[in-house]
This record gives structure tokens, C-alpha cells and sequence, in this order.
């Protein structure tokens, strides 16, 4: 039984341990109308030959939110309307870079969850709704968060990052699903960022 104290950080049972469960789409945000084969489907204009590439590709587009774009609080693109658009908000980069990365042959996994964006967020505020990419290499996996400012500070370290996020659900590029503990303890729900 996980047991809750004070901060969204503090429970007996580390939030980032997951299970693979069957996760319905709806879990993973407003926005998540497809399923996940659906976005990796059609045919990328943007050729990639590195991690670094997805990183440098990332760092061209411009963050802007679904209201703004769509005219909608929550939707998700489908990677290659990003190629062309080259606008987007969280979902629609980690969707992208987890193809992306996914066709590389590296193992990825797409997740939604909260982020705190700034060291003054209150310890326990659960934080914004967000998505990121893991990618894992040997033991090591690293955060991908395509929403950072330049390619060199997306992709850095879980062990660096991990009190500042608190991953819910996840997909990996097989399209198994998972819940992290942190969907347990995570009482509230907003729209990803």
C-alpha cells in the first residue's frame, strides 16, 4: 500500500518504479483521441541519423499551445503535421523524438505525467501536466524533455531531473503501456502542457 505524507515526493514506494498494466488512452491526457500506432504511421520528411538530430531538429520548432494553434485545449498532432507545421506544445515534440528515436532502434518510451518548471515550485505541488521521452541505454536512462530552450539541455540524466518530475503513464515504442506509481498518488489531472 503506498502511503502519502506532505510533498508529491514523499511516499514509501519510489513514484518512478512501474508496472506494465493495461493503461487506457485516456490516462494519458485530454488530447490522447488515437492510439499509439497511429503516430507512427505515414512518412517523415525529416531525416534523422542520431540522437543529436532529433535534439538539433527539436530545437528549430516553436513551442506554442493548443489554444493558440488548434483553437483547442488539448490536441495532439501527428508527427509528420509537425514536419510540416514546425509548431507544436510537449505532446506533439515527445511524440515526434519518440518515433523519431524509436525508428534509430533506440529504446524509448513516451510519458506523461507533471513537471515542476521552476526550483521555487513548492515541494508539494504535484506540478504542471507534461510529456517527455526516456531513453534507455544500458542502465542508464536519460529524460528527454523536448521543451527545454537548446538541444544540449533536453536531454540530460534521470537520476539529474528526477526530483522535478513525477511520471503517470508511459508507452513504449512496442506499444506496451505502464503506470508509474506516480499515477497513484497523483490526485489531480490537468492537460498536458
Amino acid at each position: 500500500m503506498i502511503q502519502r505524507a506532505v510533498g508529491w515526493r514523499t511516499v514509501q514506494q519510489d513514484p518512478w518504479q512501474r508496472v506494465a498494466c493495461t493503461v487506457p488512452l485516456s490516462a494519458y491526457g485530454r488530447g490522447a483521441r488515437r492510439g499509439f500506432r497511429w503516430y507512427f504511421r505515414g512518412t517523415s520528411r525529416v531525416a534523422v541519423q542520431s540522437v543529436e538530430d532529433v535534439l538539433d531538429w527539436l530545437g528549430t520548432c516553436s513551442y506554442i499551445r493548443d489554444e493558440a494553434l488548434f483553437f483547442e485545449a488539448d490536441y495532439w498532432q501527428h508527427p509528420c503535421t509537425l514536419e510540416h507545421l514546425r509548431k507544436g506544445d510537449c505532446e506533439d515534440f515527445a511524440l515526434w523524438a519518440w518515433r523519431k528515436l524509436a525508428e534509430l532502434g533506440e529504446c524509448v518510451e513516451f510519458v506523461a505525467g507533471r513537471c515542476r518548471r521552476s526550483a521555487a515550485a513548492a515541494e508539494d505541488t504535484p506540478g504542471d501536466g507534461h510529456t517527455w521521452v526516456h531513453l534507455r541505454r544500458d542502465d542508464a536512462v536519460l529524460l528527454l524533455d523536448p521543451t527545454m530552450p537548446s538541444p544540449s539541455s533536453m536531454l540530460r540524466p534521470l537520476d539529474a531531473v528526477r526530483d522535478d518530475y513525477l511520471p503517470e503513464v508511459s508507452v513504449e515504442a512496442s506499444f506496451a503501456r505502464f503506470a508509474y506509481v506516480g499515477y497513484l498518488h497523483s490526485s489531480t489531472r490537468s492537460a498536458r502542457s
